[in-house]
């Protein structure tokens, strides 16, 4: 008797020990880098374009692939572009080096945005815009971690399908997404034919990330400031038809880069 309480006891004792193993890797995965690749069918998404001739089209390669690096800590990220991005099968486009950078602070819902529009920087300001998540049961493994998939709406109509580990605590996720009850690796919008998934993430031995805003850009703090900006970004619009100021700034301020 006294054996098999013991064995029970033991039982008992490494069921513990494991799950605060799995507990330890859960907290202590604090700050990282992680490596996604984004890919757009170029193919599907210029399909009904009526400028590109035959023989651009037979030239151009399916996908658009580009590489962004997104490194956060406890409470904030920053996700841009790497150097020398690459293009995958396209040489249809050039590769540039690309500005864009994204700053988010979750623990005050607030991000710092820099996109390049007409060639300049310009900094925008804006709170985390939210999304309603509906967590499913279907499970991926993504870079080495097992992902749970979740689905939301925007622009009201567009379905994003998501994949999230809560091995990363930190609620963020590429381009402008955040909201789930961990880290998101893999992102598809079939809409927009894009998708974004983790290809490396290097959470060992990663000392806290010290993150910061972008700075380098045009300020749109002010009225006047953002009024040179939406001239800059409608400079070619049809001046006969002219966007609503509204429609404008959610383009600006979308949750794209």
């Amino acid at each position: 008797m006294k054996r098999n309480n013991l064995a029970a006891l033991w039982l008992i004792f490494n069921l513990i020990l494991g799950l605060q193993m799995v507990h330890a890797q859960t907290v202590f995965i604090r700050s990282a880098k992680i490596t996604f690749e984004k890919k757009v069918n170029i193919k599907e998404q210029l399909a009904n374009n009526q400028w590109l001739t035959d023989e651009a089209r037979e030239k151009m390669g399916k996908y658009r692939t580009t590489n962004w690096e997104y490194s956060f800590n406890d409470s904030t990220s920053v996700y841009r572009a790497k150097p020398k991005e690459s293009l995958g099968d396209n040489a249809f486009f050039f590769s540039s080096d690309n500005t864009d950078e994204l700053f988010t602070d979750l623990a005050k819902s607030k991000r710092v945005k820099r996109k390049s529009i007409m060639g300049d920087d310009f900094i925008l300001k804006d709170t985390i815009p939210g999304l309603k998540w509906k967590i499913m049961h279907d499970l991926r493994n993504i870079a080495g971690y097992e992902c749970r998939k979740a689905i939301a709406k925007i622009n009201d109509t567009v379905t994003v399908v998501a994949f999230y580990t809560d091995e990363i605590l930190l609620k963020g996720g590429p381009e402008g997404f955040t909201g789930l009850p961990g880290m998101i690796l893999g992102l598809a919008i079939p809409r927009y034919n894009t998708t974004w998934f983790a290809t490396r993430i290097e959470a060992k031995n990663v000392p806290i990330l010290n993150i910061s805003p972008p700075t380098k850009g045009k300020k749109t703090d002010s009225e006047k400031d953002l009024k040179k900006l939406i001239d800059l970004y409608t400079r070619y619009d049809d001046k006969k038809n002219p966007r609503k100021i509204e429609d404008i700034k959610k383009e600006l301020y979308s949750l794209f880069l």
